[in-house]
């Protein structure tokens, strides 16, 4: 099984990447190979660097590459926690799977920049400019069709959860969500 991982910048996709690797769940992402092409031609590993190589690949070879290029090197038999998916074409890629569910992830603006702030990657933009500047382009305004479109994936996805209140409140909306993918898979 697939689980697909969406949303917004610190909106909190790596919480159910960790409840789902507790359930067994490989945790991948789709973007591994972004930043072994980053590695090996000496580019940053920074979210605009690994942007403008995404985009720039999704260009040459279509905007489901990523996608598809994962899909051929994983066994399908095994459960995998898919984190990373930036465009609706890697979704319609990811769908051609069997027992494949995407889960959009959002949260407010504002609790979104003070986990930025709290967690402290070495990526992670610095202030509001930088964060309001990185939240768009991530989200797909002003990009092009083969670029950034976590917007347009969040609109494909069969499960959304909201992250705004209590951890406590979040992981049992994960829970709940993963029961329902079970009981949609048997």
């Amino acid at each position: 099984m697939l689980i697909g991982l969406t949303g917004r910048i610190a909106s909190g996709k790596g919480v159910v990447a960790e409840c789902l690797k507790s359930k067994g769940f490989e945790y991948v992402k789709i973007s591994q190979f972004l930043h072994d092409e980053a590695k090996r031609l000496g580019i940053p590993s920074k979210r605009g660097s690994l942007q403008d190589l995404g985009n720039k690949f999704r260009k040459e070879e279509g905007a489901g590459f990523l996608a598809k290029r994962f899909l051929d090197k994983i066994n399908l038999s095994k459960n995998y926690a898919v984190d990373g998916i930036r465009n609706h074409k890697e979704v319609t890629e990811l769908k051609k799977a069997k027992n494949f569910f995407l889960i959009s992830v959002d949260a407010l603006q504002k609790i979104r920049f003070e986990r930025i702030l709290s967690r402290k990657k070495e990526y992670d933009p610095k202030n509001w400019e930088e964060f309001i500047r990185a939240d768009k382009r991530d989200f797909g305004i002003g990009e092009p069709e083969d670029g950034q479109q976590v917007g347009k994936c969040m609109a494909l996805a069969d499960f959304h959860i909201s992250n705004d209140s209590s951890p406590e409140n979040f992981h049992k909306k994960i829970e709940e969500i993963y029961k329902k993918i079970m009981e949609e898979k048997c």
